[in-house]
């Protein structure tokens, strides 16, 4: 059997079939299981990429069945049972005999992937380090610009998306502009940095409910962070964000980050077109109850890219959709029939700052210091391996209870900015 992507979904369903007597490959553009939920935790230096994302070949290392190929997956061909995954113009064609497609979401520009050049998104462990080389190379310009209006442009930050990415993201920096990079630099106070948080919706993180919404805003707020709610972003250059809202229309900010959206794998389409599912307005493929392809069912989709019951894209719906498929499998294998997947909704979580959470869980909700230390277990739980979560509680007692991140180096190549013929600015 076949399973396609090595994240959440992969990764539960490869460890599902551990032991079967079943030969198991996985394939992905990756060999690495990256834990996405930290990834901007790399990206303002509190985390390395090794810490979020450790070899799939290790983590499997004792499970003889499985085997890892590297490729990025460019055809599915469900007649023939095969998938086809290309690197460095080598191509490999892997038969299966099921297959469980994993392969997760990108980030969406809504039609705007011209944005991509000077909003990065934060959705692979590339992503990460290049917003982390704009963070801090931002304000290393800082220092060296000698035109104040110029200056203002590299210290401010647009963080554009009010879901969980944006607001942890623009949480950290505000952090580390206050707090971490204190007494650093000798032009520049990095307290100084603005930090804006742009969002369509009217209120940040829409999805929870009750006044946890309101909470993360007060705590993000009291960080130093401006809140520009129902304002939509119209354009993206070098030097900022085209407004259209109750604001400015426009925001001079050498850095920008986008969080404001996802979109499935196009990989959906293709399963779409060769059997009888469906996709919604996001690209994702509605299954069966037991998450197999209608007219396909040695054929799974599993996480962010299976469309079932309104479930959330979230880690947990990933985990236990691609568990579920794996035993699917083996239920089939021993004769036993389909079962419908019960999903058991562990909660949701957003990290605000330092000391500062909201999450709930079934009718339980919380925010502040608790559900900062609800937050620090079930992360630190869910990370892969117990190296990475000794080496994870390390750098979060350094950051947290100290003043320092131990990963800030960044390659110059990364740092983008607009030249030395930068026009003047109103």
């Amino acid at each position: 059997m076949v399973i396609v992507g090595s994240g959440f979904g992969g990764l539960w369903a490869a460890r599902r079939l551990g032991g079967a007597d079943v030969a198991v490959t996985i394939v992905d553009r990756t060999t690495h299981h990256l834990f996405a939920p930290l990834l901007y935790q790399v990206a303002t230096g509190i985390l390395s990429e090794g810490e979020i994302a450790p070899p799939m070949r290790e983590i499997l290392r004792n499970q003889a069945n499985t085997r890892v190929v590297l490729g990025d997956v460019c055809a599915l061909d469900l007649d023939a049972r095969t998938v086809t995954s290309s690197v460095l113009g080598r191509d490999t064609v892997t038969p299966y005999d099921s297959l469980i497609v994993a392969a997760g979401t990108q980030t969406s520009y809504f039609g705007h992937d011209d944005y991509a050049l000077h909003a990065p998104g934060l959705k692979t462990i590339e992503d990460a380090l290049r917003v982390r080389a704009a963070i801090f190379g931002a304000f290393e310009m800082a220092e060296i610009e000698p035109d104040a209006v110029r200056r203002r442009a590299w210290m401010t930050f647009a963080v554009i998306g009010g879901g969980p990415t944006g607001v942890e993201l623009a949480g950290q920096i505000a952090e580390l502009s206050r707090r971490t990079l204190a007494s650093n630099f000798r032009t520049i106070d990095p307290a100084d940095a603005r930090i804006v948080l742009i969002d369509a919706e009217h209120e940040v993180l829409g999805q929870f409910s009750g006044r946890l919404p309101a909470k993360a805003a007060e705590s993000l707020e009291r960080l130093g962070v401006e809140l520009q709610r129902s304002t939509r972003v119209t354009g993206v250059d070098e030097t900022g964000v085209d407004l259209d809202g109750p604001g400015p229309a426009r925001l001079e900010a050498m850095t920008k980050v986008w969080g404001a959206g996802v979109r499935a794998s196009p990989l959906g389409v293709s399963v779409a077109e060769q059997s009888d599912a469906q996709l919604n307005r996001k690209g994702q493929v509605h299954v069966e109850e037991n998450c197999s392809v209608p007219g396909r069912a040695e054929v799974f989709v599993v996480g962010d890219l299976m469309a079932l019951n309104d479930l959330p894209g979230v880690a947990e719906v990933a985990m236990q959709s691609g568990r579920h498929a794996a035993g699917q499998i083996l239920a089939r294998l021993d004769g036993r029939p389909d079962r419908p997947l019960r999903y058991h909704d562990l909660g949701t979580l957003a990290s605000i700052g330092r000391y500062s959470a909201v999450g709930e869980i079934g009718p339980l909700r919380f925010s502040g210091f608790l559900g900062w230390l609800i937050w620090l277990v079930v992360h630190l739980t869910f990370l892969t391996g117990f190296k990475n979560r000794v080496s994870a509680l390390a750098h979060w007692s350094v950051s947290f209870l100290g003043r320092t991140r131990s990963e800030r180096t960044f390659s110059t190549d990364q740092v983008r900015g607009p030249g030395p013929d930068w026009g003047e600015r109103p």
